[in-house]
């Protein structure tokens, strides 16, 4: 949050840059797409790409709404993005969503954006393993932060506990210095409680395997790799109807969608795999099907590089 900071790294970029000269730059992640399409555009950088994972912090309403301080800082970032992609030949997003809200925001016109998808995983390296049936255990993977749903994921695990006293509640991550972050002190309630268990921020891939459902309440998303991770694997999903989340479920079919900040609605669809165990197995392989058809790495970079090299102006400007 340091204006002069932010201007003098654009400079020293810039040069770098220069030093560089290279055919093409991509940037990704907020910073590098304002400040780095700036930079790109003053080294004479002749295509120029930025990569919007998601909008983040500042365009996800709290409980209460947007705060003030979160509105003044949404319209601060609004004009950022608008100078920093005016810079950009070429806009790539990962769900429409967030290209939607930046158009009707006139950060950018429609024909500049283009539609990737999930940045994809390695299907080969997330294979299928059988689902864990006994006893019925949710996972949910990601950064400790109230966006994430972490909060409401505690709460549904504490209703379904009571009935259900087999049932493991798994929360992989690890703390974070983000303003909306979930606190050391809080997990440890949680589970001191019993409710979660907690091995902190460690390889994802083991504590999959233990697992039968992943859930992720997010208020928010890009589209969230940890997701794609878990529907590649087999695991049926609970997750919000939410920008870049609902990307990962067909409602019914692979999982289901919940309304956001609603922990009873996640007791609801918890409950139902618990008494339908067969539901477990075979939204698992439908989440695999999906995987496969959006979300192999190797066909997502192959979509990437030809963006890259100017290879689907067509599909831009349709997009």
């Amino acid at each position: 949050m340091n204006p002069l900071l932010d201007a003098l790294n654009t400079l020293r970029l810039t040069w770098r840059l220069r030093q560089l000269s290279p055919d093409i730059t991509l940037g990704y992640t907020i910073k590098p797409v304002i400040f780095g399409s700036i930079a790109a555009r003053l080294a004479g950088v002749p295509r120029r790409f930025a990569m919007v994972e998601g909008l983040g912090f500042v365009f996800t309403p709290g409980r209460e709404g947007f705060s003030i301080k979160r509105r003044a800082l949404k319209r601060l970032v609004i004009w950022l993005y608008r100078v920093g992609m005016a810079q950009a030949n070429r806009i790539i997003f990962l769900n429409p969503d967030d290209s939607a809200e930046l158009v009707a925001a006139r950060v950018l016109p429609a024909g500049k954006c283009f539609l990737l998808g999930g940045i994809g995983v390695d299907l080969k390296e997330w294979a299928v393993l059988p689902p864990v049936l006994t006893p019925v255990t949710f996972i949910l993977v990601a950064r400790l932060l109230r966006e994430k749903g972490i909060e409401d994921y505690a709460a549904a695990a504490r209703i379904v506990k009571l009935r259900y006293p087999q049932v493991r509640f798994i929360l992989l991550g690890g703390l974070d210095s983000n303003p909306g972050s979930i606190t050391q002190e809080d997990v440890l309630v949680w589970v001191k409680e019993g409710i979660l268990e907690w091995p902190g921020h460690t390889e994802v891939h083991p504590w999959m395997a233990q697992t039968s459902v992943f859930v992720l309440p997010s208020y928010r998303e890009g589209v969230p790799a940890s997701t794609q991770e878990a529907i590649a694997m087999g695991r049926a999903v609970i997750t919000t109807d939410v920008p870049g989340c609902r990307e990962t479920v067909n409602d019914g079919v692979n999982g289901f969608l919940v309304p956001v900040r609603n922990p009873q609605a996640l007791v609801e669809k918890m409950q139902l795999f618990i008494e339908s165990p067969d539901l477990i197995v075979s939204m698992g392989q439908a989440s695999r099907r999906l995987a496969e058809e959006r979300f192999d790495v190797h066909k997502v970079n192959l979509r990437l590089i030809s963006v890259l090299l100017g290879g689907v102006q067509d599909e831009v400007a349709s997009s």
